[in-house]
């Protein structure tokens, strides 16, 4: 989905005051995020490609509601159903006031230690954390833009890690997470830091939101002490328990299979999927991978 289709679904929606075209794009990935006034709207991808996005977007909404309930500070619905619109789904959010600062990793662990503590939601049904679900549509997004011997590899690995973390036992006791817990997902206003970006909460192994800040420390260059910083305020490094490196493993595969989706169109795309598949496969964990 491109920008000029995503301002044709937001035009559509009639969800904004004014024009869509005068919209502020905050984001292109797999919504398309948009910001006009009071609100923040989302775009997702078209439901005949990925059916399943409506689902997801009405578990996030379900789900900003259950954080409300508990009061943990994350973004809060303005619309409880998502629209769908010429087979988009949108959702519609109050939009936060502007960052104070950017967020660090210390601000995470001061949430996730709110939404470890969480208990299971009643009336929702969470999902577990499909890591690597998306791999297979991703990989179908890059069509001919990759070598077919690098998809088959990624199909190999995901299916090899997908029976390992099977069969991992936890340190901690399983339950709800945020999923993709990053500080990007963080932002801080003036009342202080609260969740953004609810699409990827489910109800699975609490590692998975501590492995994502160590493989930031390891593969993108987050430096020491902001990781070291991050175990501090949430209390345990997730690098001593034996299941790390798999559902590091598990994230690597997904990384790279997120990537090779935008390589049709984007040359940089097509370079760090190189990369980060090149790395796999010699076993170099040195490598340095970029945000993308």
């Amino acid at each position: 989905m491109d920008e000029v289709r995503a301002r044709d679904v937001l035009a559509r929606a009639d969800v904004v005051d004014g024009p869509a075209d005068g919209a502020e794009l905050l984001a292109l990935g797999e919504n398309a995020v948009f910001a006009s006034g009071d609100l923040v709207v989302k775009v997702g991808r078209d439901t005949e490609l990925a059916p399943e996005l409506l689902d997801r977007a009405r578990r996030e909404l379900a789900v900003a509601g259950y954080l409300a309930e508990h009061g943990v500070p994350a973004v809060r619905a303005a619309k409880a159903e998502p629209l769908v619109v010429d087979g988009h789904p949108v959702t519609v959010w109050h939009r936060v006031p502007d960052s104070v600062r950017p967020a660090e990793p210390r601000d995470l662990a001061e949430l996730l230690t709110l939404v470890h503590a969480l208990p299971a939601p009643s009336g929702l049904t969470l999902p577990r954390r499909e890591l690597l679900g998306g791999v297979e549509r991703w990989l179908r997004l890059a069509g001919d833009a990759i070598d077919p011997a690098d998809a088959a590899y990624l199909r190999e690995r995901r299916d090899g890690f997908a029976t390992a973390a099977a069969a991992l036992i936890p340190r901690l006791a399983p339950g709800p997470i945020h999923g993709d817990a990053l500080p990007r997902n963080v932002h801080i206003g003036p009342d202080g830091p609260l969740l953004v970006d609810l699409e990827t909460f489910s109800s699975d192994l609490r590692e998975h939101d501590l492995v994502v800040m160590a493989l930031s420390r390891d593969r993108y260059g987050l430096p020491a002490a902001a990781y070291d910083g991050f175990v501090s305020a949430y209390g345990w490094d997730v690098r001593g328990w034996d299941g790390c490196e798999v559902l590091r493993g598990a994230r690597e595969t997904a990384s790279c299979a997120w990537v090779a989706q935008h390589a049709p169109s984007n040359p940089a795309a097509l370079a760090e999927f190189r990369r980060r598949v090149a790395s796999l496969r010699d076993g170099d964990p040195t490598v340095r991978w970029y945000p993308f």
